[in-house]
């Protein structure tokens, strides 16, 4: 039905290091038939090349130009945005790897820094909260890779970078300017671009209400919802959104495609 299917990972391929059930028959059923498959995720704690290790590991052999997480889409956009910037990153190794790679300088020095990059930061501490403050005090600008409140892992949660972009809005009094994953237009441009497809041509699947189908619906692609991660029917209910198909797990997403 669709030529293109765009998967979330986390929540919707696997959970934590488990792959979920009928996710690799799935995903091999679709590019059997000529679907293209292609995986997005908004946790920028692991680079492209980890994903794609992941994945092959677990049963999904697939190549980095099928991967986009928000740490990709955050370099992209920075070296249109101002290439030359000196940045400050609050977040962890395999961000800055990701900027340090593309030909960003990174500091701590106020003074310095043109950017501040907020993130998924399990190593978030007031030292750091400091810094960026004292940079944004003297100019400055906030950006940030999601929007995501938390991170679901097996048994519960960790706090995401909503957390972090909120300390720093609160203490500096600016509003992050742009976020790069999920729902960011940001996100759906590079991979509309990529694809070289029309959004109605597209399907995303997912797990989570306000970042997955919230990006499909705004760019006009068809949304499936599956509830093997973060959503349930009544936060479905309350969230007024409406995607395409809500399926149980997401091998029945090969019914709704003709493929069994």
């Amino acid at each position: 039905m669709y030529s293109a299917y765009l998967f979330d990972l986390d929540g919707t391929i696997y959970l934590g290091d488990t792959l979920l059930p009928g996710a690799a028959e799935t995903i091999t059923a679709l590019r059997k038939a000529g679907r293209r498959t292609i995986f997005l995720s908004n946790n920028p704690t692991k680079t492209r090349s980890q994903y794609m290790a992941k994945l092959t590991h677990l049963g999904i052999p697939t190549p980095i130009d099928d991967i986009i997480n928000s740490s990709f889409v955050m370099v992209q956009w920075l070296l249109n945005e101002m290439p030359q910037a000196r940045l400050f990153v609050v977040g962890e190794e395999p961000l800055k790897q990701d900027l340090r790679a593309a030909g960003f300088q990174l500091s701590e020095t106020a003074g310095e820094i043109d950017i501040v990059v907020a993130s998924f930061d399990r190593t978030f501490v007031y030292q750091k909260l400091q810094i960026a403050f004292d940079a944004i005090r003297v100019g400055a600008r906030l950006v940030a890779t999601n929007p995501d409140r938390y991170c679901p892992v097996p048994g519960g949660g960790q706090p995401d970078c909503a957390a972090v972009i909120a300390a720093i809005e609160a203490c500096t009094g600016v509003t992050c300017e742009a976020i790069t994953g999920k729902p960011s237009p940001i996100m759906t441009k590079l991979i509309t671009d990529m694809l070289q497809l029309p959004p109605e041509q597209c399907i995303m699947v997912g797990d989570r209400l306000e970042t997955d189908i919230r990006m499909g619906i705004d760019a006009g692609m068809a949304t499936c919802l599956v509830l093997t991660g973060d959503a349930t029917h009544e936060k479905l209910a309350a969230s007024g959104l409406q995607p395409t198909l809500i399926l149980e797990r997401i091998d029945r997403l090969l019914e709704q495609a003709g493929l069994q």
